[in-house]
């Protein structure tokens, strides 16, 4: 997948914020192989796209860069820490994750939802939000430009706002990596068209965040989307992955 992408060109020297060598996983109670021979490799700045059809191994290769599982073969480093040599629950504190199963109480405030992503919970956590903490929630919702929301209920909100709120959330502990599941899913088409200007804003923002997005739809992906990495899976065909820029 071709693209222009809105950031500066990264060195390659420079040191990776995702790295996987020869990653491999198997299904311990079938011995099926659901991933097999994966390198890639993610630079500050970069935006990815990865595709694949159902049941290529998308879930479980997000879920790996995510630090929610270990891979059966290769290594996997995340924001230079190796999978297996880290703690996993501090390393996940600092990856951004969207997703629209995201558990979100319909009548929390869209504040509210973001200061959740201080704690890492479903319920705020009130007594560890500062007025430090507070104020960068408010921050976060005057970039995604929903900070006329901040005190309508969460439930109410129309789904390109939910998902620039919880953009918002997943931001809160300043990530060098944003992941996002399926993004789109569920959102009629002016909330899509919403969602892709959102992150069109955030990476011109952000020059020196990495994102990687999961996707069916390729007319979902925002500009600044330049690399895409395309999953196959068994069938009569080579196994992949290949990638493109």
């Amino acid at each position: 997948m071709a693209g222009q992408s809105a950031t500066p060109l990264v060195k390659e020297h420079e040191a990776a914020v995702l790295r996987l060598q020869d990653v491999g996983v198997r299904r311990h109670t079938t011995e099926q192989l659901i991933l097999d021979g994966i390198d890639w490799a993610v630079r500050p700045g970069e935006h990815w796209a990865l595709l694949g059809a159902n049941g290529a191994g998308k879930t479980t290769l997000l879920r790996l860069i995510g630090a929610l599982m270990h891979p059966t073969v290769g290594t996997v480093d995340v924001l230079g820490s190796r999978l297996g040599r880290v703690d996993v629950r501090e390393l996940r504190a600092r990856i951004g994750h969207v997703t629209s199963a995201q558990r979100v109480p319909q009548d929390l405030t869209a504040h509210a939802v973001v200061l959740t992503g201080h704690s890492g919970t479903v319920q705020p956590l009130w007594r560890t939000y500062d007025d430090e903490v507070r104020l960068r929630a408010h921050d976060l919702l005057t970039e995604l430009d929903v900070k006329d929301l901040a005190d309508r209920p969460y439930g109410v909100c129309s789904g390109g706002q939910r998902a620039r709120i919880l953009i918002a959330r997943a931001l809160m502990a300043d990530p060098a990596l944003l992941l996002l599941d399926e993004p789109f899913n569920a959102l009629d088409l002016p909330s899509r068209e919403d969602l892709v200007e959102a992150m069109h804003q955030l990476a011109e923002g952000r020059p020196r965040l990495a994102t990687v997005t999961v996707t069916h739809h390729l007319e979902e992906l925002f500009p600044a989307v330049g690399h895409a990495l395309l999953l196959r899976g068994a069938g009569p065909w080579p196994r992949g992955p290949w990638t493109t820029s």
